[in-house]
């Protein structure tokens, strides 16, 4: 009897215990057996163009995760899995890594995309898997595809270097920018993560959500673009390997940015194949490349104002001053041509803008040197970064003796020479030839923008986009914009075909042809020398710079076709196409 009371005492003992005073711990360690806690990635955020159309937008797919930590064999659980649903080796071999590298409780992708029926497979085999389950989560999608790609950019899986950096980017599913917006922007883009707790079965089945914690989804970042009028520089350009930009002068907006060839952005979301990487790699076009900012090309003729403001400043050279072009000039021994054989007579600046007459810029670069010709070009945007918000932007190259001498090579006379026509090591992006075309337009120091709103809220730069001036005397600003003019709307200039067909609004620009190889003095004067019959890649790129309207500018526009050869025959008329549509775009916001 004593002992039966004894053991009743000790069982009272212990189930009191267990029931009060540590009944809360062990329905904390029961609650572990059922419930699941796990991070929720988070929505990308949206990139839209300037009217709110969607550019970069989300789409939800299934997927199968693994939770390392719900499973004690996680190699095997991943055998089995593989059986039935088949996993390649490099997925396999991204798998291990991962495993490896990343916490325990962190999910890891096994499929993506799936399909009803391997949901089906899964589901019936779940308790097989331990630690596995179904889950949705989004891709990126692109509704434009390659029209906007080299704006927008594209996202891809992260290497291990990034998560280093950031461990949301470890979730399955994230995926991080690199290119175009998606880079630049990135972090404003990606969210914070969220966590949900789920009820399971003792296999492993989830039988019902507990609670839910959502993550914040990314910034909305919307752009300057209008996407109708990309669609339209685009059709404009065709099958040409050429790049265009439209920027509004008063704001710096950038409307349209164009490079052609482009690329399917989608394609990077889930692993470009090999085969498709080294097509693009090897094609000549550089599909990969915007050219727009990433392209550097001799500006030829385009380059001429910036030179004459430098000549004008120095005080060297008057509006009035003449030059007399007989077809070349012999400087230093060596002679230099003008495009036109038989040359332009006497010309003064309004005149040698007009005819875009080199004989008279060779003479106007050999008075006042280089020095000054570069510190100009650089007050109108070319050669120096713009600030751009985009990655891999270059900034082209306004040389000058000292930059020479610091590369262990002698300046010549003739260097500066042929700068003065924009040739030589002269080279700018189509960015910087719409920015210099804005800041003669305005003579204010116009900043190309992309981004016109996070969230909603507009930026800083679109605020106050009222710019500074380029304290340059207007009278000469003056000059240069009459010349322009004359070239497209004087008889004799040399770009009647951008000519616009639109009451009481003029077209103001310059006609570029860029060299990508040197012409014999021999094969100028036989006198049988055309460029349009050499080989593409070795005729010259076609440039053409205008604003308009004239009287009060509102836009300006750069076009370079990539060995278009005649920038009048060619870019001219493509240049005039974009600025018509510009003008006459009724959906656009200004």
């Amino acid at each position: 009897m004593t002992l039966q009371v004894a053991a009743l005492g000790e069982l009272g003992h212990q189930l009191y215990r267990l029931q009060v005073r540590n009944g809360k711990y062990y329905a904390r360690m029961a609650a572990k057996n059922y419930i699941r806690k796990r991070l929720i990635t988070p929505t990308r955020g949206l990139i839209t163009d300037r009217n709110d159309f969607i550019l970069a937008d989300n789409k939800e797919n299934w997927r199968a995760l693994i939770l390392p930590e719900e499973t004690t064999d996680a190699v095997a659980t991943i055998k089995r899995f593989s059986s039935i649903i088949p996993l390649d080796e490099y997925a396999l071999n991204r798998i291990r890594r991962e495993i490896r590298h990343k916490r325990p409780f962190v999910p890891i992708m096994l499929r993506d995309f799936l399909t009803w029926d391997e949901m089906a497979r899964i589901e019936f085999n779940t308790p097989y898997l331990p630690g596995v389950l179904i889950d949705v989560g989004t891709h990126r999608f692109y509704p434009e595809g390659a029209a906007l790609s080299h704006i927008v950019g594209y996202v891809a899986p992260p290497n291990s270097k990034d998560i280093a950096h950031s461990a949301l980017l470890s979730l399955p599913g994230m995926r991080i920018g690199r290119s175009g917006i998606e880079q630049s922007q990135d972090e404003l883009l990606r969210g914070t993560a969220g966590s949900v707790e789920m009820e399971v079965n003792a296999v492993g089945r989830i039988i019902s959500e507990i609670n839910r914690v959502e993550g914040t989804s990314g910034k909305k970042i919307c752009l300057t673009i209008d996407h109708n009028l990309q669609q339209k520089v685009i059709h404009h350009i065709g099958q040409q390997i050429a790049s265009a930009v439209i920027l509004n002068c008063c704001t710096g907006e950038v409307l349209a940015m164009v490079s052609t060839p482009s690329f399917d952005p989608s394609l990077f979301d889930n692993g470009v194949s090999h085969e498709q990487w080294i097509a693009w790699i090897n094609d000549q076009h550089t599909p990969l490349v915007n050219k727009a900012v990433s392209g550097v090309y001799p500006p030829g003729s385009t380059f001429k104002p910036a030179v004459a403001m430098a000549a004008l400043e120095s005080g060297i050279f008057s509006t009035t001053d003449r030059v007399f072009c007989s077809g070349h000039i012999d400087i230093g021994g060596t002679r230099f041509h003008c495009w036109s054989r038989t040359g332009h007579g006497s010309v003064d600046l309004h005149l040698a803008l007009k005819y875009s007459c080199d004989v008279y810029f060779y003479e106007v670069a050999r008075r006042i040197g280089m020095n000054r010709i570069a510190q100009t070009a650089h007050r109108f945007g070319l050669g120096v970064s713009l600030g751009i918000e985009l990655p891999h932007t270059r900034t082209g190259m306004i040389p000058t003796p000292a930059w020479r001498r610091a590369h262990h090579h002698h300046w010549n006379l003739g260097d500066t020479i042929v700068s003065g026509i924009g040739q030589g090591f002269v080279q700018v992006t189509p960015l910087q030839l719409a920015t210099y075309t804005a800041r003669i337009a305005t003579g204010r120091a116009i900043e190309p923008r992309l981004v016109r709103a996070i969230n909603g809220i507009e930026t800083p730069a679109m605020q106050n986009s009222y710019w500074p001036t380029l304290n340059m005397h207007p009278p000469f600003l003056k000059a240069l914009r009459e010349g322009m003019f004359a070239v497209v709307n004087e008889p004799h200039g040399t770009a009647p075909q951008a000519r616009l067909n639109l009451p009481n609004i003029a077209l103001a620009g310059k006609t570029g042809s860029a060299q990508v190889r040197r012409i014999s003095r021999a094969l100028r004067e036989s006198g049988h020398f055309n460029s349009a019959n050499l080989p593409w890649e070795y005729r010259p790129h076609a440039l053409f710079i205008c604003f308009a309207p004239y009287s009060a500018p509102r836009y300006a526009v750069a076009v370079v076709v990539e060995h278009g050869n005649a920038g009048a025959e060619c870019a001219a008329p493509l240049a005039r196409n974009i600025m018509y549509d510009t003008l006459l775009h009724s959906t656009l916001k200004i």
